[in-house]
């Protein structure tokens, strides 16, 4: 006989994970105003040897440095706000998670510049990693079914939708396809790393099922053996005031 059960979060993993995104996000941004100064003093010479260049070979490793680099002070400083917001939001469930959505982005984002930019123009700059991290914190609730990124990605959606107007052609001296295919990463990143523990307990419980109890699932009644209560899912309204618990809200 199968049984539906729930996975509870876990207070103290949330909170922790969330500490670590934040000093994660801030080591990043160091890291990327510190290339910044050294491409300053170097005459920008970092941007035109490691800055994606189309159709050649030998540069489609810049895929990778493109993003930690940018053209001007205003460019950084323009980009450093959205790229701690939505990088925090996209890795406080989870680091590991975050670093591989990172690396999805940077090669959706910077393989589309290579395949279809210009040849005479060289593309750099954090906006692809941006739009990437936007896109997964948007989808990654719904794929999920959690509330709380459910309503944290309707609110960045709500307050952040204008900037889906640089992902079309139309905005000189804009990479619109590096902040497209950071976009198209962001999304599958959202299905590709979606949570897969929430219903494996009663898929299991099918695949263990044997005579009649197979093809049925069977969830404990509302009073459980001996007048305990049973595993009734959760109301959405309960759902909601039990991850605002965990995140001390």
């Amino acid at each position: 006989m199968a049984t539906e059960q729930r996975t509870e979060p876990d207070p103290a993993r949330t909170v922790a994970e969330a500490r670590r995104a934040f000093f994660v996000m801030f080591a990043f941004l160091c890291t990327v105003w510190a290339l910044q100064l050294a491409n300053w003093l170097g005459d920008y010479a970092l941007t035109l040897d490691f800055g994606i260049r189309s159709h050649r070979l030998e540069r489609l490793p810049d895929v990778l440095a493109a993003p930690l680099l940018h053209v001007n002070w205003q460019h950084v400083e323009s980009n450093s706000g959205p790229l701690f917001v939505f990088g925090f939001l996209a890795a406080y469930r989870g680091v590991k998670k975050f670093l591989g959505l990172t690396l999805l982005v940077a090669l959706t984002s910077g393989v589309a510049v290579w395949l279809f930019e210009r040849e005479q123009v060289v593309t750099v700059g954090a906006s692809g990693l941006i739009y990437g991290y936007f896109g997964y914190v948007v989808l990654r609730g719904l794929i999920d079914r959690n509330l709380i990124d459910s309503l944290v990605g309707l609110v960045m959606a709500a307050s952040f939708a204008y900037i889906l107007t640089t992902a079309v052609p139309g905005t000189p001296g804009v990479s619109w396809l590096g902040h497209l295919g950071g976009l198209v990463g962001g999304l599958l990143g959202a299905w590709l790393l979606r949570g897969r523990g929430t219903r494996t307990d009663r898929a299991a419980g099918v695949a263990r099922g044997t005579g009649a109890d197979q093809g049925a699932v069977r969830t404990v009644p509302a009073r459980g053996i001996a007048g305990a209560p049973g595993n009734l899912p959760e109301s959405p309204r309960a759902a909601l005031l039990k991850e605002l618990d965990d995140l001390g809200l």
